[in-house]
């Protein structure tokens, strides 16, 4: 489509009245690319982008302002609307619209009533929203509206034991348990919900002490998860049943020697044969292949991830292309991902401020 002064000036209009820069995709085959940043850093808010996962190329087409901090971001199931944290003091959540694609609006913000939330999750269908706060160590539970908006916390659950910094919260395959995980404490708490809206707790699994668990994700079969430890750069596979983890036997997500390295993000391939995960200080992407069913891990490679502190990543819907989120050389570099060896590709790279999520 040709675009005249005049079509560029209606758009800019419009897009003036949702916060949103105005930029153009180009291509309408491409998908839809939302970017989680550090405002505090340089990044503009939530960076709106699209991709092709045939090619690997990533194209700016704007950015949502006026929400700080916006350091990680999920969607809902309706795809209508996403939730990003305040990676604050005085910590929040947004609630956003997708009004249609590339066009986002605010609906509102709520304290989690800790500091520094980090991660999200959507629960129990989507009824709840909680919050993983960092600097506070506890979870916190939004109720979602019907409108897509969050209602008032109704609960704030600290995480036991000495310093603790909750770093992820997730809902399990099957949706009856959720699950937090705690650097502070070396420790993954298994909750259950209830209406309206409370946390009791059912269960603990202590890692290895000053591991410092950071995220885990599941293996699609559901009978197997894998820890990512930030602090002594290892993979921990665990038995999972009933909301109970069982630890395995910890693998380095580096090569031996390789001085200060700090695992970031872990993703399972859709058909549960590879495991993937960030190495910050490494600068590279871990590559494991799943055994015995998924009770084991073998690392086969571990390439650059073409930037630097690779914070995030996440396989695209298509399953054949990996992006990784480069917070500090302001990047996002994307890799065409085989499906039977699980092995990395370079496709390109793709220069924002502070990107730190990628949400596809």
């Amino acid at each position: 489509m040709t675009t005249t002064r005049r079509t560029f000036l209606g758009l800019t209009a419009a897009a003036a009245l949702t916060g949103i820069t105005p930029a153009f995709a180009g291509r309408r085959d491409q998908q839809t690319l939302y970017i989680g940043t550090y405002t505090s850093a340089g990044g503009p808010g939530i960076g709106l982008a699209s991709y092709d996962a045939a090619s690997g190329a990533i194209t700016s087409t704007g950015v949502l302002t006026g929400v700080q901090e916006p350091s990680f971001l999920i969607m809902a199931p309706s795809k209508n609307f996403l939730y990003a944290v305040n990676e604050q003091t005085d910590g929040g959540v947004t609630a956003v619209a997708i009004d249609a694609p590339g066009k986002l609006r605010v609906l509102n913000r709520q304290s989690t009533g800790g500091s520094a939330p980090c991660h999200l999750a959507l629960v129990a269908d989507g009824k709840y929203l909680l919050s993983a706060n960092y600097g506070s160590g506890d979870v916190a539970v939004h109720p979602v509206k019907a409108d897509g908006s969050l209602d008032a916390r109704t609960d704030l659950v600290k995480h036991v034991g000495a310093a603790p910094h909750a770093h992820q919260v997730v809902e399990d395959p099957t949706g009856d348990y959720i699950l937090s995980v705690d650097l502070g404490t070396d420790t993954v708490y298994t909750y259950t919900i209830a209406a309206p809206g409370k946390l009791t707790e059912v269960a603990q699994a202590k890692l290895k002490a000053g591991a410092g668990p950071r995220h885990l994700a599941f293996h699609p079969n559901g009978r197997y998860a894998y820890v990512a430890n930030e602090l002594d750069s290892t993979v921990v596979p665990c038995g999972y049943a009933d909301g109970r983890l069982t630890p395995g036997t910890p693998v380095q997500a580096a090569p031996t020697n390789t001085p200060q390295n700090y695992p970031g993000e872990v993703v399972v391939s859709p058909d549960g044969n590879f495991v993937y995960v960030t190495n910050r200080g490494h600068n590279s992407i871990a590559v494991f292949a799943v055994e015995d069913g998924g009770a084991a891990l073998n690392r086969l490679a571990t390439p650059s991830a073409g930037g630097d502190w690779p914070r995030h990543c996440a396989i695209d819907p298509t399953g054949t292309l990996l992006l990784v989120s480069n917070q500090r050389s302001n990047t996002i570099t994307t890799f065409h991902r085989n499906e039977q060896t699980g092995t990395l590709a370079p496709a390109g790279s793709f220069s924002t401020p502070s990107p730190v999520c990628t949400l596809v």
